[in-house]
């Protein structure tokens, strides 16, 4: 082991120097103020940032363990009492997880078994569908497996409560190796109104389990990203499951109203928190204020 050097009086040479942004650490998880020892980061530096690249890499590669992903939806009282049928899985037209991460086109697809499964289904249902959730795997399958169910659970009991409208729920889908865009498939499938897809998102340094929410009125093959509302970066350390879940709730209500969803589609959830009249309290709202005025 080596030892820290010294001066010729004896006295000892720290091996790393501090970074004077040390006390802004505190403020965020991004990796900031390292500090350096010679021209590389120091050992204690290092080791915690091939951990969480390990997590990142393991997240993208690690496949969805899909039979606990349906145990921990069946153990949910609202959506067992509300979807009315067991969660189906499907594919995408990618067979294994390195063809999906070497041709996003084929994630984005259904393969046509699982295509004329849900027609089939469609077909023996007399029901017509508002609103289809879809669950896929994405870039993080342990973002869907850690927070898929709870929110699915929160955004469905609000979903029931509702009392200005009775949402009729299509079946759950799974979709192993899919993209947000196999979400269009299923919902035109399924001839849906909308469809709403939880996604494992691209894994950051510190964000190995982090999933999406991504909102589609009218789902078709072919659509278009920009008919799209998104909800980003749902986990404990970022947007919480109660928060993401009422977000959601709102622009699926306000989707429904509107009948698109997208740039046509403006979130703001904040002001229907707040009781008070926009108008009467200016000031806490001016930007969306002015929006309107507009």
């Amino acid at each position: 082991m080596s030892k820290p050097s010294t001066t010729s009086s004896g006295k000892a040479i720290g091996l790393v120097t501090e970074n004077p942004w040390q006390a802004l650490k505190q403020f965020t998880s991004a990796r900031i103020a390292l500090g350096r020892a010679g021209t590389s980061i120091p050992t204690q530096q290092l080791l915690p940032f091939q951990l969480d690249h390990a997590r990142a890499i393991d997240a993208v590669h690690k496949a969805l363990a899909v039979e606990s992903l349906i145990e921990q939806l069946q153990a949910s009282s609202a959506v067992q009492t509300h979807t009315k049928h067991a969660p189906m899985v499907v594919s995408s037209k990618a067979n294994d997880r390195m063809t999906y991460l070497q041709r996003p086109d084929l994630g984005r697809q259904l393969c046509e078994a699982s295509w004329q499964s849900l027609l089939e289904h469609r077909e023996k249902s007399s029901q017509e569908y508002d609103l289809a959730i879809v669950v896929a795997d994405g870039l993080s399958s342990t973002a869907i497996q850690h927070h898929a169910a709870p929110v699915i659970e929160s955004l469905v009991t609000k979903l029931t409560k509702d009392d200005k409208y009775p949402w009729s729920l299509a079946p759950l889908i799974i979709v192993k190796q899919g993209r947000v865009a196999v979400g269009d498939d299923v919902g035109e499938c399924l001839k849906a109104k909308i469809t709403l897809i939880l996604i494992g998102e691209r894994p950051g340094l510190t964000s190995p389990d982090s999933m999406g929410i991504y909102i589609t009125w009218n789902p078709k093959r072919g659509a278009k990203d920009s008919s799209r509302n998104c909800i980003s970066n749902i986990r404990p350390e970022g947007l919480c499951y109660e928060e993401a879940s009422h977000k959601a709730f709102y622009l699926l209500t306000e989707s429904m109203k509107t009948k698109c969803t997208g740039i046509g589609l403006k979130d703001r959830s904040l002001v229907v928190e707040d009781s008070t009249n926009l108008e009467s309290n200016p000031k806490s709202q001016f930007l969306v204020s002015a929006a309107k005025d507009k």
